[in-house]
């Protein structure tokens, strides 16, 4: 029995509001990893909203390809893993940050996370070339 996740469970579960862990490379130190806010819709691909001047932004600047892993924590244990290609860096709508401010903190606390934050970010967008996904339920654990 296969504990990989379909196309559909695995779309479905990268569009849950999950706290994800991305990874840039860095040539000069190691790769970077940290949590971050996404999100994903399959048509248009995953998405981060970044300072540009944090290391994460001035990585995503020079380097082409990251990777972004999204877990539940609860069991069954599910994990979805993707890597591809950074496909535009553009500066961050006003709409956009509270849509994803919004999507982790609800309506009311979105909107005064977004109000407070009105310095410069960048959003970028990753093309997905690449799923590993698990799910620990179909193996009947948890």
């Amino acid at each position: 029995m296969s504990i990989a996740m379909t196309v559909p469970e695995r779309e479905a579960f990268l569009a849950d509001p999950h706290i994800g862990v991305i990874s840039f490379p860095d040539h000069n130190a190691g790769p970077l990893a940290a949590p971050i806010w996404y999100d994903y819709d399959p048509t248009i691909g995953l998405w981060v909203i970044i300072a540009p001047t944090s290391r994460k932004g001035r990585l995503a600047s020079i380097e082409h390809r990251i990777s972004l892993v999204a877990q539940s924590e609860a069991m069954p244990y599910k994990y979805v893993s993707v890597e591809g290609p950074i496909t535009s860096i553009v500066p961050t709508e006003k709409h956009s940050l509270l849509s994803m401010a919004t999507r982790y903190l609800g309506e009311e606390m979105g909107k005064d996370y977004a109000a407070q934050n009105t310095g410069d970010s960048v959003t970028v967008l990753m093309n997905i070339e690449r799923w590993l996904t698990v799910d620990y339920g179909k193996a009947g654990l948890g």
